[in-house]
């Protein structure tokens, strides 16, 4: 089949698009730095670059708390105690520094002029979630908003990108996953959703690739090209989709 297949299953029409938050839609990454390096220095533990978090975060905010401890310092009661420290520091913290990437703004005012149906599904905290998506993505409208909750496992279990297949009525299949880590693809492909990596996040091609992304893009409004013909003649010529595989 190639290539003229590939770029044929690029132009079906998709009927929505489920987003990763951090890395994706917000840069929140100074943020998280700042706020963890704080509950570090008060335990009296190293402060970490601000580049290494794009390691650590992804999975959750007790998973960034224990790569971010010392490997020496992994008590299940010293994580608990950093974790709600964690939340505290970063509840105060997380309006100082995060905003939309460059691009996202046109990306979602275009897929809203396109009528495609959006939604966020995030391993951050569903408050937080839910908090910074009012702040900060405010004039877009999100048909689902979903956070990590106890009771559901963490992507990159599919259960909760299935649910919201469910809730907002269209097949997996007719869904674009856009993400910028491997947990994001893994998300997208056990959910039968179709996987493409945001390459201005936290992680980097080859682990998106890695991890059954089919599509690579640079900017935000890349995106577009993959959605139809018809939404790929509103944007003109000159982008050619990085396939993967």
């Amino acid at each position: 089949m190639g290539k003229a297949h590939d770029r044929l299953v690029l132009l079906m029409q998709f009927k929505a698009v489920l987003f990763d938050l951090d890395g994706t839609l917000l840069d929140t990454l100074g943020d998280l730095a700042n706020s963890m390096n704080g509950v570090l220095e008060r335990r009296g533990f190293p402060r970490h670059e601000r580049q290494l978090y794009q390691q650590f975060v992804g999975d959750g905010m007790e998973v960034l708390v224990r790569r971010a401890l010392p490997e020496t310092h992994q008590g299940e009661q010293l994580v608990q105690a950093c974790l709600l420290a964690m939340r505290e520091e970063y509840g105060v913290r997380w309006r100082e520094t995060t905003r939309p990437y460059a691009g996202i703004p046109e990306l979602l005012d275009a897929l809203t002029r396109c009528r495609l149906t959006m939604a966020i599904l995030s391993n951050k905290p569903d408050d937080f979630t839910r908090e910074m998506v009012g702040a900060l993505l405010a004039p877009w409208r999100f048909d689902a908003v979903v956070g990590a909750r106890p009771e559901v496992p963490k992507k990159p279990d599919p259960t909760m990108a299935l649910a919201i297949a469910h809730d907002l009525a269209i097949p997996p299949a007719r869904m674009v996953y856009l993400g910028d880590s491997g947990t994001d693809m893994r998300t997208a492909v056990s959910a039968g959703m179709f996987p493409v990596g945001a390459l201005w996040g936290f992680r980097g091609a080859d682990e998106l690739e890695a991890n059954g992304a089919r599509v690579l893009i640079s900017r935000p409004m890349d995106l577009l090209k993959l959605l139809s013909p018809v939404h790929e003649s509103a944007r003109g010529g000159g982008f050619e989709p990085r396939l993967s595989g």
